[in-house]
């Protein structure tokens, strides 16, 4: 008898240590994964961080003898600008370098601010301006000037003007609006992500507009309404085999079927929403069947047995609580329309979209394609900008999984 309570005791403490390495390998396993998460948010933070930052330079504009803007030509103006602040730069060589220390759209940037503020005219002001990528990247460190000079992207004598600027207080870092607020750009001091953020904002309406309300219609049918049959059964399967499909083969039905067979404008925010809800609309079924099955039968059964119909039942009862559900669920799949690319890129969303798109027909990018299209660059800065792009795109996603979360937490219903 003490044999086989010692025989027992033993079992129940290897049952006990084999328990307490199962838990110590799961707290492990997610120490593992939280610390890859950190890891790589830290690395795209730093290397993103520089994109909310650029390098301004300050000239004096000689705008005494312009009583308009149309008097004002701004390249002209600020050329002389640049060689008056450098005197000694005589030969054409060093010239054309000097002027490579603006961004190539600084004159639009003088044109701006004399129009916001007209009593520049006639003056003699000092304006900041935008500098060059080159020039950007210095202020931020990126450019190790202890290196020879034929292995650095800046020469001794642009190097020397920048130094001059800087012992002038002619040169500042100041906070990047321009990338919230601007269109992409060849020039990586230009680009911004308002465009792509707009695109993405009008697809993602197009593709809610078009599959919650589909989804949720489908999910009824199939669910409360459809008699069991080897149609429903085919249905049922085609649903969840089309949850799968990879993304690239809607861009290529929608490339097939509403560009070449409908002939909808090509890289529209219209086309776009369409193909990303035909490739939600299955999430967003299964989403909300599940939703519908965990109402309890007895609220279909206590209003049937009230006198209301099977239509009234569904409607004023059995949808109501399922609704949260069914929200969570287009959410989620929403999220994941906002990170694709694949089949935006089919439809031809991946051209260069300068311009904010003012419709939902307008040609227009979006964030996932942004990101894509400067990742493919080799300046640092648009790396930059691809990092400080992609930690936005995290946020969104965030931001509409945690609203799935608090929706599905305010709205639910305990039986």
């Amino acid at each position: 008898m003490t044999k086989l309570f010692t025989s027992a005791e033993a079992h129940l403490k290897a049952r006990h240590r084999s328990e307490w390495r199962f838990r110590w390998l799961g707290r492990l396993a997610i120490l593992f994964s939280l610390g890859f998460l950190a890891i790589m948010l830290v690395s795209i933070t730093l290397l993103g961080k520089g994109a909310l930052s650029r390098a301004e330079i300050a000239l004096t504009v000689d705008l005494t003898e312009a009583s308009t803007l149309e008097d004002v030509n701004a390249k002209k103006t600020l050329r002389n600008a640049l060689f008056a602040t450098f005197p000694e730069v005589t030969s054409r060589g060093e010239k054309r370098a000097l002027l490579k220390l603006l961004s190539p759209d600084s004159g639009y940037e003088l044109a701006r601010q004399i129009e916001a503020n007209p009593a520049l005219l006639g003056q003699s002001p000092t304006l900041w301006f935008t500098a060059s990528d080159d020039i950007d990247q210095y202020t931020k460190g990126a450019v190790d000037i202890t290196q020879p000079e034929n292995r650095r992207q800046l020469k001794d004598t642009t190097l020397g003007w920048v130094q001059a600027l800087e012992s002038r207080g002619a040169l500042r870092s100041v906070f990047n609006t321009a990338f919230f607020t601007s269109g992409d750009s060849r020039e990586p001091e230009l680009a911004g992500i308002f465009s792509a953020l707009v695109g993405s904002i009008l697809s993602l309406t197009v593709c809610f507009a078009l599959s919650f309300p589909l989804g949720i219609m489908a999910a009824l049918y199939l669910e409360e309404f459809s008699k069991k049959s080897r149609w429903s059964d085919f249905i049922e399967v085609n649903i969840n085999n089309l949850a799968a499909v990879p993304s690239i083969v809607f861009g290529l039905l929608g490339m097939a079927v509403f560009l070449n067979t409908f002939g909808l404008p090509r890289s529209s925010p219209l086309v776009g929403g369409m193909v990303l809800a035909l490739m939600t609309l299955p999430t967003i079924i299964i989403a909300s069947r599940a939703a519908l099955r965990s109402v309890p039968p007895s609220i279909r059964e206590a209003a049937l047995g009230m006198g209301a119909t099977g239509v009234q039942t569904t409607f004023h009862h059995v949808l109501p609580l399922a609704l949260p559900g069914m929200l969570t669920g287009a959410i989620v799949g929403m999220a994941r329309a906002l990170g694709e690319t694949a089949p935006l890129i089919m439809i031809g969303m991946v051209a260069f979209i300068v311009d904010v798109p003012n419709g939902f027909t307008d040609a227009a990018t979006s964030l996932p394609v942004q990101i894509f299209l400067w990742a493919d660059s080799p300046e640092r800065g648009f790396l930059e900008k691809t990092s400080a792009a992609i930690l936005v795109l995290l946020g969104l996603l965030i931001v509409m999984n945690l609203v799935a979360i608090v929706l599905r937490k305010k709205f639910e219903r305990r039986f």
